[in-house]
């Protein structure tokens, strides 16, 4: 498995045009938030919704990317439960005041966030790095967040 700052780099090679940064501090966490929510809308059995609502595909999905989270750094992986627990809130805020169901206002962020992903790698004149390997879909929220920790000074 490639180290971090290894899968950083490479993934920041195709993200250099401002523009195309800008795109991604917007789309990516909107790609996190719906497909979060898709998954969230995925029915359970009874018995396990009974036990919590928190419990649910969109929840599973997560703590398996922590997982590989946590093999990269602790502390990134750390930021990121913070950022799913705000999304997490943020969808069932959502879920219960929207006209449409959870599933089908995910679909549309989704599917609009993508647009804006391809266009922005369009004007960079670069391929998305997950086509070269799918485990860039997990780093790019990372990318992003890396920032985050650098600007406070913060170790990852």
């Amino acid at each position: 498995m490639a180290t971090l700052p290894a899968l950083l780099s490479e993934y920041g090679e195709s993200h250099q045009n401002p523009t195309n940064k800008l795109v991604h501090w917007v789309c990516v966490p909107l790609i996190m938030f719906s497909l979060i929510g898709l998954l969230w809308s995925v029915p359970v059995p009874a018995a396990i919704a009974a036990i919590s609502p928190w419990l649910n595909c969109g929840t599973l999905v997560m703590a398996l990317a922590l997982l590989y989270y946590v093999r990269l750094s602790g502390r990134l992986a750390l930021g990121m439960v913070l950022v799913w627990v705000a999304m997490a809130a943020a969808l069932r805020v959502v879920a219960g005041a929207a006209v449409l169901p959870l599933w089908a206002i995910c679909l549309i962020i989704f599917a609009l966030a993508w647009v804006g992903q391809f266009w922005g790698h369009k004007v960079e004149g670069k391929k998305p790095s997950f086509l070269k390997d799918l485990q860039f879909l997990l780093i790019g929220p990372l990318w992003l967040l890396h920032f985050v920790y650098r600007r406070l000074g913060w170790g990852y």
